[in-house]
């Protein structure tokens, strides 16, 4: 049985060796299927500027493996879109507030890619929004995401024209936060109970300042 955890600043060291096996994760997709070697190390793990204390993560973990995850970041501080994607906007400009937070860093590994892992992600992760007053999420992402978001029922927003990222079309786009969107990716995902896992210290996402992505 998958599990989906909520790691924060406040409870990461009670998850040491999840958080570990997550970078090491991202970097066999990100990295080695992929192609985005511009990430790679000699560690073998994706690690970059914004896994820092206002990172939000969500793990998917199965009998103690972790096997998907995402990321989500504050728009207040410098981000990924921000700094590095910014002509991705160039219909909207680059959304930012304090209740829109940006995702990155998304991934199943590729046994899990047709299973329920993929949506038991989404739900947690429109779960969280929703419990913590976010009112939208950015993202740049592949251009089959969007069919992909659309079919678990999410409200999706481009923010401009699709680009060469990597060598693949990828397009910068919103979600907005809906219960709706959470009821119908609940009767994919088949979730009766609660979406994820909230252990230790809770504070709350929103106003997460403490430190600068530069």
């Amino acid at each position: 049985m998958t599990d989906i955890h909520l790691v924060t600043a406040e409870n990461r060291g009670a998850y040491e060796a999840p958080m570990e096996q997550f970078h090491r994760r991202r970097y066999e997709v990100f990295v080695e299927e992929r192609g985005w070697h511009g990430l790679a190390r000699d560690d073998r793990r994706d690690v970059d500027a914004y896994d820092n204390d206002n990172a939000v993560y969500l793990l998917a973990i199965d009998s103690s493996r972790v096997v998907g995850g995402l990321r989500l970041y504050p728009t207040l501080l410098p981000h990924m879109l921000s700094e590095t994607f910014p002509h991705l906007a160039s219909r909207t400009g680059v959304l930012s507030g304090p209740t829109i937070f940006e995702c990155t860093r998304y991934f199943t590994i590729r046994e899990r890619r047709m299973g329920r892992t993929d949506c038991r992600l989404l739900a947690a992760f429109q779960d969280l929004c929703l419990q913590e007053g976010i009112t939208a999420v950015t993202a740049v992402v592949e251009m089959w995401w969007l069919p992909r978001w659309q079919q678990a029922g999410f409200t999706v927003r481009p923010l401009g024209l699709p680009a060469l990222v990597g060598g693949q079309p990828c397009i910068a786009a919103s979600i907005l936060i809906r219960e709706e969107s959470l009821t119908s990716v609940r009767r994919i995902a088949g979730l009766k109970g609660a979406t994820f896992q909230r252990h230790g210290p809770r504070a709350p996402l929103l106003g997460r300042m403490s430190h600068a992505a530069a």
